[in-house]
């Protein structure tokens, strides 16, 4: 049993800035995220600003501002947020609190499929470490997710019917082209949408479930946030458009999924971004 690193590869792994990005201030945060929140509320959007946020500052690795955001979005829409508001118990309701929490869980959750196992851990844990014990024992504690052999071809069914609907009229050809990469690759895909990124099933609705058109915007948010990954941003805005031809829509996912809409999803995405790592770089400077 290895029980010890040596200590030249320890030292090794203290290289290249292992740690993820630090939070900047909260001032700043908060900046950031009254702006965006305000204009998302003018447009109904709550729930989309939400996950888009929560999905970026994943992406860009800030897993202590993920915490804060969950912090920000419990906290009274006002002018004045601050930490005393909350130490004053000047915060939303147990149940919005619950929601907001499980809204952010299962938006961090589907990331996984855009931005990996390691930043997913660490949001994750950000998340985690900022909520209310009151809150997180009130969250879902057992995994719906398990597979077996009852489940896994509705699985691969979900899985395909979400691929359709983000991808047709090219639904085929990009199956075989991602298939011809590698044999388990397009299959891996396909359960992974069906398992991860299509809403939940079942006829009663489940804690933190997304829509088709949130899984959307977890798509874009992710890939907008990280860049350099054009086609892949492309066809996930193809998919929240085609998203208003799902049928039951609420009034958000109808907005969402409009032109309008899903310009304001990629623009809402860069603001924060934009914010939040000028905010990193500008706090930075003020320690040299």
């Amino acid at each position: 049993m290895v029980a010890h690193l040596p200590p030249s590869i320890k030292h090794l792994l203290t290289l290249r800035t292992p740690e993820a990005w630090p939070s900047p201030p909260v001032a700043a945060l908060n900046r950031v995220f009254q702006r965006t929140r305000t204009d998302a509320q003018k447009r109904g959007a709550d729930n989309g600003w939400l996950v888009l946020a929560t999905c970026a500052l994943m992406t860009i690795n800030r897993p202590a501002a993920v915490g804060h955001l969950y912090r920000f979005a419990s906290l009274p829409n006002s002018s004045s947020q601050t930490q005393g508001d909350r130490n004053s118990g000047n915060v939303v309701s147990l149940a919005e609190r619950i929601r907001l929490a499980a809204l952010m869980r299962e938006a961090a959750l589907k990331s996984v499929i855009f931005v990996g196992v390691p930043r997913t851990i660490l949001s994750l844990t950000g998340l985690k470490d900022a909520l209310e014990s009151e809150v997180y024992s009130e969250l879902r504690q057992d995994s719906i997710r398990i597979a077996t052999p009852d489940n896994v071809e509705a699985t691969k069914e979900r899985g395909m019917a979400l691929w359709n609907s983000i991808y047709e009229p090219h639904a085929v050809k990009l199956y075989n082209k991602l298939g011809a990469l590698h044999p388990d690759f397009i299959t891996f895909i396909i359960l992974a949408y069906g398992t991860i990124l299509a809403p939940l099933p079942g006829p009663a609705p489940q804690q933190g479930n997304l829509t088709r058109a949130l899984g959307s915007v977890v798509g874009i948010a992710t890939l907008r946030a990280e860049g350099r990954v054009g086609p892949q941003l492309t066809s996930h805005v193809f998919g929240l458009l085609k998203a208003r031809n799902v049928e039951g829509k609420n009034e958000e996912d109808t907005w969402l999924s409009t032109d309008e809409g899903t310009e304001w999803v990629i623009r809402t995405v860069d603001e924060i971004v934009d914010g939040v790592t000028q905010a990193g770089v500008e706090e930075e400077k003020s320690k040299l």
